[in-house]
């Protein structure tokens, strides 16, 4: 039972794509933004902040009360910015997994 164990998981392990492969995937059966979600949620977050940091600098480079006023509209736009970013990638998982939940109940091979 123990060899019949591992020779599923390494089959599983052959069958599965790396990133690359599946990025360059033209056929579309594979989806990246499930598995990726994470990453893609913390890369924009971060291109977020250093925007917002930029212009806060760019601001105090002005002057200091434009500084401040950048600030404020920066801490403000950085938190819209995690919601819109959030939503969306929930929205774009969501739909992945229905997808893969069609196809399963469907009984197409994924």
């Amino acid at each position: 039972m123990s060899e019949t164990s591992h020779v599923l998981q390494a089959t599983h392990l052959a069958a599965e794509k790396g990133f690359f492969e599946r990025l360059l995937d033209f056929s579309f059966q594979y989806a990246i933004t499930q598995k990726y979600a994470k990453l893609l949620y913390g890369i924009h977050l971060l291109l977020g902040l250093i925007a917002g940091t930029w212009y806060v600098f760019t601001g105090f480079q002005t002057s200091t009360s434009q500084g401040l006023l950048t600030l404020l509209v920066a801490l403000v736009g950085y938190f819209l910015w995690i919601i819109y970013v959030r939503v969306i990638l929930e929205v774009l998982v969501a739909m992945f997994r229905t997808a893969d939940n069609i196809a399963r109940a469907s009984g197409s091979n994924h």
